[in-house]
């Protein structure tokens, strides 16, 4: 089991990662919720990893916080939910706004997650609802630095993001389409979508 990587950035093209771990590359994949607080390319970075070996192959998932990796953990065992799905929660959603979600029975909100349909959303609550804290935590700093050159396309990169993440591609369009996006990150204008998408 490969529990925590710490190396160098490559690369970031939601929701894929590429770190450098003395001269290996590791590929995984993150929800955006990690994305939100990577550094820029070519710094350092410490991410805290969870492996799925599947006959066709080993698929690594990584978190910039243990908390994010203990819900993704927990949202596996949770009956109908894959990492395809669980990674979409994680990006939806903050641990936090899940929490949340599970607190205070908010179907509607989870069903807005691609790939969680009415009854996966009421499992979700009741077979998490022990899982979860008690008490709501407090939303943690964002520590999202400036990244470099922004990419060539942003917009084109959200859309596939999104899409990766579960959203059909006309939604994934929708979502970004009308939306101020000069000046911004991938990242940021996924952020946005994903705040419109959940209203």
């Amino acid at each position: 089991m490969i529990g925590r990587l710490h190396g160098v950035l490559l690369r970031k093209e939601p929701p894929a990662l590429l770190v450098d771990v003395g001269g290996v590359g590791y590929e995984l994949e993150a929800p955006m919720t990690t994305f939100y607080d990577l550094p820029p390319v070519g710094e350092q970075i410490t991410l805290y990893t969870h492996l799925v070996v599947r006959e066709d192959a080993h698929l690594l998932y990584g978190f910039v916080r243990e908390s994010q990796r203990r819900l993704f953990r927990d949202l596996l065992k949770v009956n109908g939910v894959g990492p395809r799905v669980a990674l979409a929660v994680l990006s939806g959603l903050s641990d936090v706004e899940f929490t949340r979600c599970v607190a205070e029975e908010d179907i509607t909100r989870l069903t807005k997650v691609p790939g969680i349909g009415r009854k996966t959303a009421e499992r979700l609550v009741i077979e998490m609802r022990d899982k979860l804290p008690k008490e709501i935590p407090l939303p943690s700093p964002s520590t999202a630095a400036e990244g470099p050159a922004a990419p060539a396309d942003p917009v084109s990169e959200a859309v596939g993001a999104l899409v990766s993440l579960g959203y059909k591609p006309n939604e994934a369009s929708r979502a970004v389409r009308g939306m101020a996006t000069k000046g911004l990150s991938a990242e940021e204008i996924i952020r946005q979508a994903l705040k419109g998408m959940a209203v």
